[in-house]
C-alpha cells in the first residue's frame, strides 16, 4: 500500500509517505509554516520513495482536536490531493497518533510487555487542554472515552494506575494535569508532538478496516464549540 499522510494540527509540520511498510517522513516544529512546508515535502518524499502522485492509494491526515487553522489546513490539502487523485481519504484523531507514537515506541522496545493505557492531552490554549485516553490492544490503538476539551481541574479521572501520559497537555497551565494526576502516572513525555510518521500506521489499519472516506465527507474534530473568540472575549479571558 502506498499511502500519503499529513499531520498540521499543532506547532509541528510533517508530511510521511509509506510504501509497503517503508516510512519516509519529514518533521519539523514550524509554527505558522505548514502552508508553506506541507506541498513541497509532500513533493519531496514521493521524489524520494519512487512513487508517482497517481500510484498513491490513499491520503492520512490527522482530524485534530488541535489548532484550528492547522487542522483546517490539513484537512484542506488532503481532501484537494485526494479528490484530484479521486482517493479516499483516511482521518485520524490527533490525540489517537499521539498515543501511538508512545505505545508504538513501547512494544518495539518490549514486545512481550502487553497492553498499555495512555492519556494524550494537548495544549488548547485559553486555560484548557484536549484529552483522549487509548488502550494498545492486538497491536491497534483502542479509544476508551470520548475525547474532550476542558479544563485541567474538569477532567475526568481515569480509572488504574501505570497511565503513560504524552502531549503538551501535560505542561500548559503551570502542569496542572500533570500534578492532578500525578498518583496514576507511570511516565510522562509532556514535550510530544504528534507525527506523520505515526499517522501513518494508524491510518493503514483503519483503511484495512474499511473505514476511508471520500474526501468530501472528511470532518475536522474541533471539540470546542466556540472555535474562533471575539477580541473582547480574548481579553476576557486573559484577564481572569
Amino acid at each position: 500500500m502506498r499511502l500519503l499522510a499529513f499531520e498540521t494540527a499543532t506547532e509541528a509540520c510533517s508530511v510521511a509517505i509509506s510504501v509497503d511498510g517503508r516510512v519516509l517522513e519529514r518533521f519539523e516544529i514550524a509554527p505558522r509554516r505548514h502552508a508553506e512546508l506541507a506541498l513541497p515535502w509532500a513533493e519531496v518524499l514521493l521524489a524520494e520513495a519512487g512513487v508517482a502522485r497517481s500510484q498513491v492509494d490513499a491520503v492520512a491526515v490527522s482530524r485534530g482536536p488541535g489548532a484550528f487553522t492547522g487542522v483546517r489546513l490539513g484537512i484542506g490539502v488532503a481532501q484537494g490531493i485526494a479528490l484530484a487523485l479521486d482517493r479516499p481519504v483516511i482521518a485520524v484523531s490527533t490525540l489517537a497518533v499521539l498515543a501511538e507514537g508512545v505505545v508504538g515506541s513501547l512494544s518495539q522496545q518490549v514486545p512481550e510487555a502487553g497492553d498499555h493505557n495512555v492519556m494524550a492531552a494537548i495544549d488548547a490554549r485559553m486555560g484548557e487542554v484536549y484529552v483522549g485516553t487509548f488502550s494498545r490492544r492486538a497491536g491497534d490503538v483502542v479509544a476508551l472515552m470520548p475525547e474532550v476539551v476542558a479544563k485541567p481541574e474538569d477532567v475526568a479521572v481515569p480509572e488504574g494506575s501505570g497511565w503513560i501520559a504524552v502531549g503538551t497537555g501535560f505542561a500548559a497551565a503551570d502542569g496542572a494535569l500533570r500534578s492532578r494526576f500525578a498518583d496514576q502516572l507511570a511516565r510522562v513525555d509532556a514535550q510530544a508532538l504528534p507525527r506523520a510518521g505515526h499517522l501513518v500506521r494508524l491510518a493503514e489499519a483503519a483503511f484495512a478496516r474499511g473505514e476511508a472516506l471520500a474526501p468530501e465527507r472528511v470532518e475536522p474534530a474541533y471539540l470546542r464549540n466556540n472555535v474562533a473568540l471575539t477580541l473582547a472575549e480574548q481579553q476576557r479571558l486573559r484577564a481572569g
